[in-house]
């Protein structure tokens, strides 16, 4: 995870000192982008322990459409905890945009009747039917209930590249915490990169991660300098059972040959 330390080293070198909704600070670069390719390992940070079974929890529970941490137990994680309302809903978040995306479809009497759509299996549909598409896209920006989320995404909108047997996907975030938030954004997405191209029958290839603001906290600096002097490991590798997208579940994931270093410990900042 060179690739990873080189971002993280590039932002304390040439960031600049923002203020920032949490009240924290930061040192923020505008604009970055980060390519792993799978062919060399699950890209899970090893310069720090990364808990891969709080991320794999996290996305199963995104693509239940999940939108209350109280649902779906056995994918909960206790990410979202800090943000949830006292009945544990967090509004129209990821899992919604990403599985119930509404449509409203008009009626012949002038009236609407309200649909859904699931932009994941849309966008598995294409690959399979039109692989030369450029607009298998999945976006969890959705203008209209930016105001009802929770938090707005963070992982903005994502898209699926297939060339010849291999299937590449790349990330738009708008905003990413480099300490505690990138390593499972990284992790996550490859993890869905995976998924959708074994229900493809493609060959994994790249993550690329564009970030739009690429932040590190002010009080996340020592703990990242720290894990610099660190040396990355070799990469482990991630096995999925052989069964279809939508029925794949907790236990159908193994992490294999996961070396790292110790954990360290960084603050949220809510």
């Amino acid at each position: 995870m060179k690739q990873y330390l080189d971002l993280v080293r590039f932002v304390l070198e040439n960031g600049q000192k923002r203020t920032d909704r949490t009240g924290t600070g930061t040192i923020s670069v505008f604009g970055t982008q980060t390519r792993y390719n799978l062919a060399g390992g699950f890209p899970l940070v090893t310069t720090k322990k990364t808990l891969y079974a709080a991320v794999l929890r996290e996305l199963l529970w995104f693509l239940k459409g999940s939108t209350n941490i109280n649902e779906n137990l056995t994918q909960h994680t206790p990410i979202w905890n800090a943000w949830a309302d006292e009945k544990g809903e967090l509004g129209p978040i990821y899992g919604y945009q990403w599985i119930k995306w509404p449509k409203f479809i008009k009626q012949a009497d002038g009236s609407y009747k309200q649909e859904a759509i699931n932009q994941i299996q849309k966008a598995i549909d294409t690959i399979k039917t039109n692989p030369q598409s450029r607009r298998i896209i999945v976006s969890a920006w959705n203008v209209a209930d930016i105001e009802d989320m929770a938090l707005p995404p963070c992982h903005s909108f994502f898209q699926f590249y297939v060339a010849g047997d291999r299937l590449d996907l790349q990330l738009y975030q708008r905003s990413a915490d480099l300490a505690l938030g990138v390593p499972f954004n990284i992790a996550s997405y490859a993890t869905l990169l995976m998924m959708v191209a074994k229900e493809c029958n493609l060959n994994p290839g790249e993550f690329v991660h564009t970030i739009g603001d690429a932040h590190i906290y002010t009080d996340h600096v020592e703990g990242l300098k720290k894990q610099l002097q660190r040396t990355p490991q070799k990469l482990p590798n991630l096995k999925i059972a052989d069964k279809g997208f939508w029925d794949l579940e907790f236990e159908d994931f193994s992490l294999e040959n996961y070396e790292h270093d110790a954990f360290i410990k960084f603050p949220i900042a809510v």
